[in-house]
């Protein structure tokens, strides 16, 4: 079987795939590319989770394309709303035609004399589709579509009721009037505790630490007057833009003065918890700010159902599951007739593809990465990976721009192959974790399947979206560490 041939091979059809098509088709529009989609459908993670409430937790001026203006209105929009978002930009850029669905990646070679990626995909009926193309796009995302990240608990099948995890929600689950404990503390505990709240008997958020939480308005008041008095795309690259500021100086000032960010936070949730509530026990973390990421918590609605007496935070260990509930280490028993495990992703590198270079296999993680995105000594691959501080999609948005300027240079010169190769000064260079001044445990204990920093550019990963609008947006291709051949 002779397989399709491409300029681009894309994999991943959910907000970065479909804005990397986007952007190929307004700037190289005889670009030759094919999206290989593991599911049925587009949307990717907002496909994906259809837990209660799931929403964003980053504002959509800055989550939304920069190409297309976000109208749904809501700051910190509803899972089926992005979803929606998404699949119209498609519709609207005509690149479903594109998309292979149904078609999941496992393998990826690289053939030096063929200039090429040959990717073999399986299908459900299991059998095997390859793929060519000269650059490979991984849009995968940074979690197992597999499975989620569950702790060992002891004895959880004892438990009589029903254990679901947020990332394989049953369509069916009904949790009206059931009592209902949510294991963890994280955006997803936080989303799906306030929305459950409303039908469920009691909703307990059971966390082993806490973790800080900021407020959001459902609507910006910025872009509401700048939407009266301007075209709709200028006001929303100008809101985009502003939003973009903010985001960083709070991070910043976050880093500078991280004891008074910790009181502003805490302060704020105090506020608008019953008085006498136990803010150091259940909101008070033990890290600073931004050591890991902070939760959005649109109109208080999760201080509002605590206040309400609909669900309750517990701060505890578990010991073990019993029959009906759990039992703590303190000694409580939490009654559940369902438990939900919001526990974390499982954090995986470029889609759990298998890669080979020339008939050798090559885990990434014994690469250095080069500006967040490639890898060293791996020819014609980029890889998405957002923002932890910010929102994924301005990381996105930029390296599809990278992207079309790289393919250009290229094809206008013809070269067939970029390689990001270390200088010999730079072979000895210490390695840094891919993310640094992130403490996160979802994070750290899979730290080993992801590549190196440097301690030195272009070998870093920044995330700092100001600064790699230069170093990335608009720095020259050719920068003596990229390799060029024909």
């Amino acid at each position: 079987m002779q397989p399709d041939i491409n300029d681009v091979l894309i994999i991943g059809a959910g907000l970065s795939g479909i804005g990397a098509a986007r952007q190929l088709q307004a700037n190289l529009p005889d670009t030759r590319y094919t999206i290989l989609e593991s599911r049925e459908s587009i949307g990717g993670t907002w496909d994906i989770f259809r837990y209660p409430g799931i929403r964003s937790d980053s504002d959509m001026f800055t989550l939304g394309y920069k190409f297309k203006p976000w109208r749904g209105g809501k700051v910190l929009a509803d899972g089926p709303s992005i979803r929606h978002y998404v699949q119209e930009t498609a519709a609207e850029n005509d690149i479903e035609p594109h998309i292979r669905f149904g078609h999941r990646v496992v393998s990826a070679e690289w053939s030096s004399n063929d200039a090429c990626w040959t990717v073999t995909a399986v299908t459900a009926d299991g059998e095997s589709h390859l793929f060519r193309g000269n650059i490979l796009y991984m849009c995968a995302g940074y979690y197992s579509y597999k499975q989620g990240y569950t702790p060992e608990f002891a004895n959880i099948d004892r438990f009589r009721g029903q254990v679901v995890h947020p990332q394989f929600w049953p369509e069916d689950l009904d949790y009206s009037g059931k009592k209902v404990v949510v294991i963890g503390s994280g955006a997803t505990a936080v989303t799906v505790v306030p929305a459950m709240a409303e039908t469920a008997a009691r909703v307990t958020m059971l966390q082993r630490s806490p973790t800080y939480m900021i407020n959001r308005s459902e609507y910006d008041p910025v872009w509401r007057i700048l939407d009266k008095i301007l075209p709709s795309q200028t006001a929303y690259r100008m809101t985009r833009w502003l939003n973009v500021k903010m985001q960083w100086l709070i991070y910043t000032l976050t880093r500078i003065w991280p004891q008074r960010m910790k009181r502003y936070l805490i302060d704020g949730a105090r506020k608008q918890l019953p008085e006498g509530y136990d803010v150091e026990t259940h909101f008070t973390p033990h890290y600073n700010p931004w050591d890991q990421r902070l939760c959005a918590v649109p109109e208080n609605d999760l201080f509002k159902v605590i206040s309400e007496g609909k669900a309750d935070v517990v701060t505890d260990h578990i010991e073990e599951f019993t029959e009906t509930g759990i039992k703590l280490q303190s000694g409580a028993h939490l009654d559940a007739d369902i438990v939900v495990t919001a526990t974390g992703l499982d954090l995986v590198m470029a889609g759990e593809v298998a890669f080979s270079v020339d008939g050798k296999p090559h885990d990434l993680a014994d690469s250095y990465t080069y500006k967040g995105m490639m890898f060293s000594d791996v020819p014609n691959l980029i890889n998405i990976f957002g923002y932890i501080n910010s929102s994924w999609t301005l990381r996105a948005d930029l390296l599809a721009e990278f992207l079309c300027r790289l393919v250009s240079h290229m094809q206008r010169n013809g070269l067939r192959k970029v390689t990001p190769r270390l200088r010999p000064e730079e072979l000895g260079m210490e390695k840094r974790p891919f993310l640094t001044d992130f403490s996160a445990n979802y994070f750290h204990r899979v730290a080993h399947r992801f590549p190196s920093q440097g301690d030195r550019d272009p070998w870093t990963n920044c995330q700092n979206y100001t600064r790699e609008r230069k170093t990335i947006g608009r720095a020259p291709i050719e920068d003596g560490v990229l390799v060029f051949e024909k």
